[in-house]
């Protein structure tokens, strides 16, 4: 345990110029004086850890040391190999540079790992696409993936609904999404932060200089939290349900996550039956009468009175397909 935790101290401090025993202590999880104990051990056996006294002191490592990766365990090293995602590498036009890293990476791990960047390719691959849909990479990929490397702003052309609008944009991040990609990304200068879907761009290129990140900025978080407002965004409308045991437990299959999730929060008090009387978030009224035909028997619509007889029709037709059958 001790010796993984020396050599995460010693790639922290490799990859900074300099770390104070705080920031140590909580990248290791560990307390103040046992990272003063953990420098000490490392300087010990020959790493030239130097610790600078004061305020504005810390740790950090002299004469440029570089270790190299002998420490990894073979489960560390298979994952590493899993970090890359070749479709969307390939797709962003950094295929070459990360099969560069790879071998790099190989060549610095004991011969006993060299293997791991096909065992985990043997036992791992993700295929981003949906089912049942040819994936289409958008032709601006590249440069767009380019412009997020490089934090150089924008000037790009965008498709919304049918006009075209120009806007100047500080991209920060791409998102692969069910095979569709997308550009979280601030409109200069210092405008709110949006996602772009990267098809509907019709032209893209280098804007004026580049921008200054906000280191402050989490892209998967972002990503998140605007994923579910957009989710939550469509349920305009409301259908009162009751939901037999077996038809709640199915009611994350047929319904948006969110609006499944809202009502499995709630809870509910269960009838004579076990059955829960609901209020569920839909899209529409529509929507609603195609999701909830997949819950069959186990459903019961209450509200409102237009979609109540849509499923009573829907009863009638299916018992008038079945009347031979009642015997």
């Amino acid at each position: 345990m001790r010796a993984a935790r020396l050599i995460k101290m010693v790639l922290l401090l490799q990859s900074r110029p300099a770390m104070t025993a705080a920031e140590l202590a909580r990248e290791l999880e560990v307390s103040e004086r046992t990272v003063t104990r953990d420098a000490q051990a490392l300087s010990e056996a020959g790493v030239p850890v130097y610790a600078e006294r004061g305020r504005a002191g810390g740790y950090r490592l002299i004469g440029g040391y570089r270790t190299r990766l002998t420490g990894l365990a073979r489960g560390e090293a298979e994952a590493l190999f899993l970090s890359g995602v070749p479709g969307a590498l390939r797709e962003m036009g950094l295929e070459d540079a990360a099969s560069a890293a790879r071998l790099k990476v190989s060549a610095a791990l004991l011969p006993s790992l060299r293997d791991a960047s096909r065992t985990a390719a043997q036992r791992f691959h993700l295929d981003a696409p949906s089912w049942f849909r040819e994936p289409e990479t958008p032709a601006l990929l590249p440069a767009v993936a380019e412009a997020v490397w490089d934090d150089r702003r924008l000037a790009a052309r965008y498709r919304r609904g049918e006009e075209e609008v120009v806007r100047e944009l500080e991209p920060y991040g791409l998102v692969l999404k069910a095979g569709v990609w997308y550009l979280c990304a601030r409109a200069a200068p210092a405008g709110s932060f949006r996602v772009y879907r990267i098809d509907r761009f019709t032209a893209v290129q280098p804007g004026e200089g580049r921008f200054t990140r906000d280191e402050a900025f989490d892209l998967p978080a972002f990503w998140t939290e605007r994923a579910e407002q957009f989710a939550r965004s469509i349920l305009r409308a409301e259908v009162v349900v009751r939901l037999s045991p077996r038809g709640l437990r199915e009611l994350p299959h047929a319904v948006d996550a969110p609006a499944a999730r809202e009502v499995l929060a709630a809870g509910g008090e269960p009838d004579a039956d076990g059955w829960v009387t609901v209020t569920l978030p839909v899209e529409s009224e529509e929507v609603a009468h195609a999701q909830l035909r997949g819950l069959g028997p186990e459903v019961e619509v209450l509200a409102p009175g237009t979609l109540r007889e849509r499923f009573a029709r829907d009863a009638r037709r299916i018992a008038g397909l079945y009347r031979d059958d009642a015997g």
